[in-house]
Formats: C-alpha cells, structure tokens, sequence
C-alpha cells in the first residue's frame, strides 16, 4: 500500500481513530522542531497550536489596521468640521492647509483650481498650462509617488528642492475642475503602490467645500 492510498483511507474513513482510539497514543511521528518521535496526539496539538497562533497573528494584523482606519477617518471628519465652518474662500483654503498639516502631517500643499471665478489675488488662481489640466483630467483618481520629474514639482515654489514624493489629487466629479498637490520629504510617504481611498474622499471634500464660497 502506498503514502497516497493510507491518506485516501484515512480521508475516506474518518471514524477510523473513533473505533481505535489506542492507536492515537502508540503512533509517533517526527516532533516538527525537535526531532525527536511524540505522540500522534500530540503532534495534532502542535498542528492545532501553530494553526492557532497564525490566525492570533493575522487578528492582530487586522485589529491595527482597524484602529489605523479609524484614525484616519477620524482626521477626515475633522477636516470636514473644519471645511464646513469657514465662511468664505480664504478661511476655507486656510482650514485645508491646517488640517492637512497638523493631523496629516503633509508640510507642503499646492492647490490650483480653474474654470472658476477665484479672488484675484489667490495663490490658488494662478495659471496652469493647458497641458497641465489635461494630465489632470486623465488622472480618474488620486496619483502617488517620487516627486522627481513630476511637473507639478514647480507648484510648491522653494519647497520642491526638499520633497521626494507626491500624492496628487483630482478635484471634481465628472471633469476636473483644479488639483490638489501633497508634498513630502519623505520619499516612501506617497508610494504608487498605497491605498487612495482617503484621498479621494479628502479631495472630494475639498471641490465641494471650494465650489460652495465661489
């Protein structure tokens, strides 16, 4: 009798160690570890523990992924309180930038919005090119990733010299109507790679909160 045709007959009688219990006690096999020969018994415990062990693991994985996700949406909601409360362009812009650095810790944010009637003196009104907007309008969702080369680099004046990577957000819903730049001196801060959720949602904020004081 073969390795596989003992496997198919303990898989195809499961009441096999029911009507012979003995045999759990006086079968050994190979410790996993330690080499020495254990119990059948035991080393279904050590199989059951390690089982045990790897899924405490993966629930502890998700336990902190959780409380990141609440942290964040925490940060989102405060920045929406904040967004809400402004009574005009400026305030509102100037809560963006707050929020943003005090509970995202982004230390530099470049914003430029077009097709609108902005306050003449806004940083946020200043031109961008007609190849600029297309690129944006092509995006579809929020962009991450190293800052070198990117064209937008130049939006954050002095500050590009310093940032190595870049989150760039689309803002408005069917046709995009300005960009939201998040800088970082930290080149693995924005990565192509990262989850976009809450940028999206912080940029979809962002368009409504901006549209509503024009």
């Amino acid at each position: 009798m073969t390795a596989e045709e003992v496997a198919q007959f303990f898989r195809t009688h499961p009441q096999f160690f029911d009507q012979h219990p003995e045999l759990l006690e006086s079968i050994f096999v190979t410790h996993p570890y330690g080499g020495r020969a254990i119990p059948l018994a035991e080393r279904q415990i050590l199989s059951l523990r390690e089982k045990v062990k790897l899924l405490e693991g993966k629930l502890a994985e998700l336990i902190r992924f959780g409380e990141a996700n609440d942290a964040i949406s925490e940060k989102v909601h405060r920045l929406a309180m904040g967004l809400a409360a402004a009574r005009d362009f400026a305030a509102a812009v100037q809560a963006l930038h707050f929020h943003l650095r005090e509970d995202f810790s982004v230390p530099h944010v470049a914003l430029r919005l077009w097709g609108r009637a902005l306050p003449a003196d806004a940083p946020e009104a200043a031109p961008v090119e007609d190849a600029l907007r297309a690129q944006v309008e092509a995006m579809g969702a929020p962009q991450c990733g190293p800052a070198a080369a990117s064209p937008f680099l130049a939006w954050f004046g002095d500050a590009r010299e310093h940032i190595r990577s870049l989150a760039l957000v689309p803002l408005g819903q069917t046709r995009a109507v300005g960009l939201l730049a998040l800088g970082s001196e930290d080149a693995q801060r924005f990565y192509a790679e990262m989850g976009t959720l809450y940028l999206r949602r912080i940029g979809e904020l962002t368009a409504a909160a901006l549209a509503a004081r024009l």
